[in-house]
């Protein structure tokens, strides 16, 4: 049996577990036969709260192997020796697709895929009113584009199997191309449900100013416009920006919908804050963000130098990661800054470099850097790009994705620490998964 249809099956099976012994629905996890069989708006808004809970599931294997692969850092974990040994390529060893960054990311994603499936089927036994059915559509389906490709992101050519809705008889795996429209189609079907959308449900606040339905299709629109970027379409990341939260002012490039983390019960929290100096667990920025970074760049504050050096397995480093402050600092989902940045490639692609000069400028500025000086060609600029990508967005998952779409994952590109090491460029599909 598949993996993903042992994952389906808990899933619903967690659902079943929840009824408590005297029938009485547990308040904060309805059962699937109550939901699917006779579904009640509450229960409907307990589930759409449970599907964005679940979306902020296992982020810090995700950005352990994406950050250890693009060499933007590495996690110096004592107990688990992928970190610095399979996903850094040790002595030529190649990726098996059982690393438990990778299938602990497609368990979290797929968890929260399959969350989504029970909304979508639960509201078509519902009686609820048509624009309040849009509003549960309309989130279910942006939550499935937005997970889906984080699963197709690592898995690259090998795509991404979509369809989970009957665990007897899962869908294909779509290759890579297939799978981005897919994505994009199901990001188009949510947006286009919002439309018409009635939201019940409340979201936690890290959705604050992105929980109304025209709100949230600004997210929905601002995670297309990634998918765009992705699949190398210039033009729709543009057009899609238009009705995005995109804002070029350079005042709010903090904005933008966050996960959420807390402290004690059940709650998760933020997996890629580690406590400053300590000598056990620690992710290590790799040397070359703090040799490459141009002077007076401000985003030399997110490396936090160690009092003493740390070195294991043959890897070393000065500087911690210091992006967050706290175990419970919330992580974006996206935020205004990635979108300018968004803006500025598909201008550079799309050769309006004047425009693209100035969203580049937006991001220099507010990180103490002056004008761009550098020759305005596509070349250059992509350069320019990419620089400010990797020192914006460090640590946030994207590294991997943007070296591999521009032919830059590769030691041509990236350094080799260790003589023999090599670098990944995708996951194969997990073994138990295969067709």
């Amino acid at each position: 049996m598949k993996n993903i249809r042992r994952l389906v099956i808990m899933t619903m099976t967690l659902f079943v577990l929840s009824c408590s012994l005297d029938g009485v629905v547990d308040p904060n996890q309805p059962s699937l036969e109550g939901v699917v069989g006779d579904p009640s708006l509450q229960n409907l808004n307990l589930l759409a709260q449970g599907l964005e809970a679940r979306a902020v599931n296992s982020w810090g294997g995700f950005i352990t192997a994406t950050g250890s692969i693009s060499r933007e850092m590495y996690f110096f974990n004592a107990s688990d020796p992928t970190t610095t040994e399979t996903l850094i390529g040790k002595e030529g060893g190649m990726l098996t697709g059982s690393e438990p960054q990778l299938t602990g990311t497609m368990f979290g994603r797929y968890q929260a895929v399959k969350s989504a499936d029970f909304i979508l089927d639960a509201v078509e036994r519902s009686e609820i009113s048509d624009t309040q059915k849009s509003g549960f559509r309309g989130i279910a389906l942006t939550f499935k584009g937005y997970l889906l490709l984080d699963v197709l992101e690592l898995l690259g050519d090998n795509g991404v199997r979509v369809d989970i809705a009957d665990p007897e008889n899962l869908g294909p795996f779509l290759g890579r191309a297939e799978g981005f429209q897919a994505i994009s189609d199901l990001l188009d079907q949510g947006f286009a449900e919002l439309q018409s959308a009635e939201f019940t449900f409340q979201f936690s606040e890290g959705f604050e100013d992105f929980d109304t339905p025209t709100t949230f299709a600004q997210f929905n629109r601002a995670i297309a416009a990634r998918v765009a970027v992705r699949q190398g379409d210039f033009a729709s990341a543009l057009s899609l920006l238009n009705d995005s939260f995109l804002e070029l002012s350079g005042a709010n490039l903090g904005t933008g919908p966050k996960r959420i983390y807390a402290q004690g019960g059940t709650e998760l929290l933020n997996p890629i804050f580690k406590a400053p100096q300590q000598s056990g667990d620690q992710y290590i920025v790799h040397n070359r963000f703090i040799s490459d970074i141009e002077a007076g760049d401000a985003r030399i504050n997110k490396f936090r130098l160690r009092n003493d050096p740390v070195a294991r397995d043959g890897l070393n480093g000065t500087h911690e990661i210091n992006v967050y402050e706290s175990v419970t600092s919330p992580i974006d989902h996206i935020r205004n800054e990635e979108l300018v940045l968004i803006y500025a490639e598909a201008n550079i692609r799309q050769a309006n470099f004047t425009e693209a000069v100035d969203a580049l400028n937006i991001i220099r500025n507010a990180n103490g850097l002056g004008d761009y000086a550098g020759a305005v060609t596509e070349d250059d600029l992509i350069d320019e790009m990419l620089y400010n990508r990797t020192y914006s967005l460090f640590g946030e998952g994207h590294a991997m994705f943007d070296l591999r779409r521009y032919d830059r994952l590769n030691d041509t590109f990236l350094p080799i620490d260790r003589p023999g090491d090599i670098i990944h460029t995708q996951f194969p599909i997990p073994p138990f998964e295969v067709q």
